[in-house]
């Protein structure tokens, strides 16, 4: 009873990583980090005994009740950047690694590219050698809008087009899905639900827990000045409030503000 209560209590770091690259673009440089550190990050893993699992093993082991590895981490990426293939790749591959990528569809070069990618990003045949990598490519919408400010309609054209379009490059659905900006609400929640994504990940630079449930899984974010220290105490969960006070005041302030907007935007649609 008491390895079942650890088990549904555990906090598990989900790291979320942007661009990997020398040299990015000026939108994309805070959220990035480089080969190097990001190298040194998987050796970190390595030598810590820490043991990396996918974000569909970890929704999969807490829905069915299956124990987890010890000290597991998940190491995601966002949007779809072209150095994934060309530096994290190597370096997940190095140690065996599994990850997930969750891919902008309408960034990505290729068919369905709608133009305004922040950087230079991967191309379909590098999502596919991602995936015969081991590498889960998930959903992160076709746009990269914010989803809880749109209408009904957009918001479902969003996640389909975005799921349809990785199925038919890849030849298999995608399971997992992540917010764009890390936004959702209940109405997109359920929507992420309904369109046949089993689970999705959010933001909000906490550890992430069964108790959350598996449409708002918590991620913490890995960025330029994530140091060898910081890096340390996200992947063994400790004093990760204190790590993003700042964050959580700067995301509280803005969660306000954005409410506002939203319900501005509702009240003014109605006599439309």
């Amino acid at each position: 009873m008491a390895e079942e209560r650890e088990e549904y209590d555990a906090r598990v770091p989900i790291l979320m990583y942007h661009a990997v690259a020398a040299d990015p673009d000026d939108a994309t440089r805070v959220l990035s980090v480089t080969p190097e550190a990001f190298a040194g990050q998987m050796a970190a893993i390595a030598d810590r005994g820490i043991t990396p699992i996918g974000t569909a093993e970890l929704a999969a082991a807490w829905r069915s009740g299956r124990p987890l590895p010890k000290r597991p981490v998940l190491i995601t990426f966002d949007d779809g950047y072209e150095g994934v293939h060309r530096h994290a790749l190597p370096a997940l591959a190095e140690h065996g690694f599994p990850a997930t990528v969750f891919v902008t569809t309408g960034w990505l070069r290729g068919p369905y590219d709608t133009g305004g990618a922040p950087d230079t990003m991967l191309d379909w045949e590098q999502v596919r050698e991602l995936a015969a990598g081991g590498v889960e490519i998930g959903g992160h919408s076709h746009t990269h809008p914010q989803l809880d400010q749109l209408g009904e309609q957009r918001l479902r054209f969003e996640l389909i087009h975005c799921k349809e379009i990785v199925a038919d490059q890849l030849g298999s659905v995608p399971a997992s899905f992540a917010y764009p900006y890390g936004y959702s609400d209940r109405r997109v929640r359920r929507a992420v639900r309904e369109t046949g994504y089993a689970q999705a990940l959010a933001v909000g630079n906490g550890l992430a827990r069964r108790a959350q449930g598996p449409y708002a899984l918590r991620r913490v974010t890995v960025r330029r000045s994530t140091g060898p220290d910081e890096f340390a105490r996200l992947v063994e969960g400790r004093a990760i409030a204190r790590t993003f006070a700042r964050d959580r005041a700067l995301t509280r302030g803005y969660a306000v503000l954005r409410r506002t907007r939203q319900v501005r935007g509702r009240v003014s649609g109605a006599g439309a």
